[in-house]
């Protein structure tokens, strides 16, 4: 009987009997990313520990338990790593790693990818005001719409510092899925939006960029976005710093660690935090639907925006820029850029985009920076 008693406990204590029709429908998604990242190699080094969060969260809730909602006051695993997220420091030191990788000369080569930038940003704006009108809350509309940028990082923060924590969980794994799937969201809008004549345009090389430029480059974005959104500091401050490590070239191991140790422990850190926010109860609803759609469209409007206001400006340049670049102006970096590549090179297979979708590239990081810090100013939070 004894024995008969503690098999019948064992059987009890496996997950089977606690998990609910939801918790496997996050599972059978967590294993669609896992594929995703790993047969079509989808961006990897975000989609495997976002999916393994996903995948380990509605196996063992437990993992993400709070101290206060545990009987013997010590948290889950993964809810020790969301704090950072809470905190803003994980966001932060993404940013400086991203800075540490990234060159501007594309950007400082071709002011112009300024404009590239900006206009992809239209989607950030373009998702609030729909945001409204479905009923959010203008900080939570706000910090739904960065997803628009293709920026986890960004709609971390943002979410973090307008008290949107509830709703981080959907808007960090959406802002993360979109950045992972640009290969495929991406190419369709940049195909019906141009000809095949435009898609084929060859851009003259970019000029030389000086080392002093290089320098000068993160030293004054920090002043200036600093001076006129102090709120930005944390991103813009610390991909500025990252991006100084590199280009001074008299701190090469602070740029190897930040571009490689420190970034991908920061990304495995904020990669399974993020997945493990996906739990069944807090992620199948009727809003983080609506936070999945409205990121979606927010992505497709600033692909779309950035698209078109290239082919304005291959029209005034008579056709010297390829309206292509423009889809890189959301923040993926280099995803986008490298999808720029891709179609160019699908039309003309001697045709070499990637420098000149770099710039407009390189621009949206910081166009959906200032977007954060803009939506800060306007409800007043620092």
């Amino acid at each position: 009987m004894d024995l008969m008693g503690t098999f019948t406990n064992l059987v009890q204590q496996t997950a089977f009997f606690g998990l609910t029709w939801g918790n496997y429908i996050m599972i059978a998604v967590a294993l669609v990313f896992l594929y995703l990242a790993i047969r079509k190699g989808f961006e990897p080094l975000l989609l495997i520990p976002i999916a393994f969060g996903m995948l380990l969260v509605n196996i063992y809730p437990d993992i993400m338990l709070s101290p206060e909602e545990s009987p013997n006051g010590v948290g889950g695993l993964l809810h020790y790593f969301f704090v950072l997220d809470e905190w803003t420091i994980l966001p932060s030191l993404i940013f400086m790693g991203v800075g540490a990788q990234t060159d501007f000369g594309p950007l400082i080569a071709n002011p112009k990818s300024f404009l590239l930038g900006a206009a992809a940003q239209f989607g950030i704006y373009a998702a609030y005001f729909v945001a409204i009108f479905l009923g959010f809350n203008g900080k939570a509309a706000a910090a739904i719409s960065i997803i628009g940028g293709a920026d986890g990082p960004t709609s971390i923060f943002l979410a973090n510092k307008l008290g949107e924590t509830g709703l981080l969980g959907p808007i960090a794994v959406a802002a993360y899925s979109y950045m992972a799937l640009v290969p495929i969201i991406q190419p369709p809008i940049m195909k019906a939006l141009t000809t095949e004549e435009e898609r084929k345009i060859r851009m003259t090389s970019l000029r030389p960029v000086s080392k002093l430029e290089k320098i000068l480059f993160p030293i004054v974005v920090t002043v200036v976005v600093c001076l006129l959104l102090p709120s930005t500091a944390p991103l813009v401050g610390m991909l500025m710093l990252g991006n100084l490590f590199k280009e001074s070239g008299v701190v090469k191991q602070l740029q190897e660690t930040a571009s490689n140790a420190l970034m991908f422990i920061v990304v495995i850190l904020l990669g399974t935090s993020v997945g493990a926010t996906t739990s069944a109860e807090a992620f199948l609803n009727a809003a983080t639907l609506k936070i999945v759609a409205l990121g979606l469209i927010a992505f497709a409007f600033g692909t779309a925006a950035g698209v078109i206001l290239g082919k304005i400006m291959c029209k005034l340049t008579h056709g010297k820029i390829n309206p292509l670049i423009g889809a890189a102006g959301v923040s993926a970096v280099p995803m986008a850029a490298r999808v720029a590549q891709k179609v160019g090179a699908e039309a003309d297979p001697t045709n070499f985009l990637l420098m000149h979708a770099m710039g407009p590239n390189v621009a949206g990081v910081i166009g959906t920076a200032v977007a954060a810090g803009t939506f800060m100013a306007v409800f007043g939070v620092k």
